[in-house]
């Protein structure tokens, strides 16, 4: 294991607030995802240490907010992200989400946010997640979802594919893993961005480079970039209270699925 660790920090630091919990498209996210895992592991009790693998972490923007539930360790197959994120005190390594170089039954919870989209091998990370989680582990996921929305937005972060929530549900079942709750996410967004995607056809400067058009790509990323004030505020109130919302009920559509899985303690696991 290539591992990159922060000179005498051996815990998650404490946590702190960065640039991104501020855009409201990711902290908008970040809710959702909070609602769901304090439903399904809550956080963490004193003398009660856990374990929690952020896999595909990056700099570890997440990990944070995943302190919640335990002591972090984050992978990247990228090399470039990790020493960002030992220089933030975490412990991280590098490799594959499809080759996880720990121990089995080893994690209480492990993490997938954005990152079995880019991973062509999907069931091989499905499988690795459910080897090194303990029994009774969970997992949460984030993907994109529908495949009509692609975009030049998931060319050039080198998306695989996008999800519907049945299929990721049945993918994660396949590979061994009970689905206790799983909702699309960005429901509000959804039209405002179905729409565009929809339009593209019949406006070309809509229109992904790779379908003929050389606009400038920044017009496929606009939740990357910095969203101006009032509707940045706005948006945040948006955010809530979808996370309210899915905390309560599967959503129904959205541009993104959200989805806490388990190993199951009882020995009915699929192989």
């Amino acid at each position: 294991m290539n591992g990159v660790s922060a000179p005498g920090r051996e815990h998650t630091p404490v946590l702190t607030v960065l640039e991104e919990d501020r855009h409201a498209w990711f902290a908008g996210r970040t809710r959702a995802i909070l609602k769901y895992l304090d439903a399904e592991v809550g956080p963490q009790q004193p003398g009660q240490p856990r374990r929690v693998l952020d896999i595909g972490g990056g700099a570890g923007n997440m990990a944070h907010h995943l302190a919640h539930y335990g002591q972090v360790i984050g992978i990247d197959y990228h090399p470039r992200p990790l020493p960002v994120a030992a220089m933030r005190g975490l412990t991280v390594c590098q490799g594959g989400g499809n080759a996880l170089p720990f121990p089995d039954n080893s994690f209480d919870l492990a993490a997938l946010l954005d990152t079995v989209e880019h991973i062509p091998d999907e069931f091989g990370v499905f499988q690795e997640c459910r080897r090194v989680l303990k029994p009774g582990g969970k997992l949460v996921v984030t993907v994109p979802a529908f495949m009509w929305l692609w975009s030049y937005n998931d060319e050039i972060n080198a998306h695989q594919r996008r999800y519907t929530a049945p299929e990721l549900q049945q993918k994660l079942e396949i590979s061994g893993l009970r689905v206790r709750r799983i909702s699309y996410n960005n429901f509000f967004l959804f039209p405002l961005v179905a729409g565009l995607r929809l339009l593209r056809p019949h406006q070309p400067q809509l229109a992904s480079p790779h379908e003929g058009d050389s606009e400038s790509e920044a017009a496929y990323q606009v939740e990357m970039e910095a969203i101006p004030e009032p509707a940045n505020t706005l948006l945040h109130g948006v955010g809530w209270l979808e996370a309210e919302l899915v905390a309560r009920m599967s959503l129904p559509f959205g541009v993104s699925v959200l989805c806490v899985a388990e190993k199951p303690s009882n020995g009915t696991e699929k192989h």
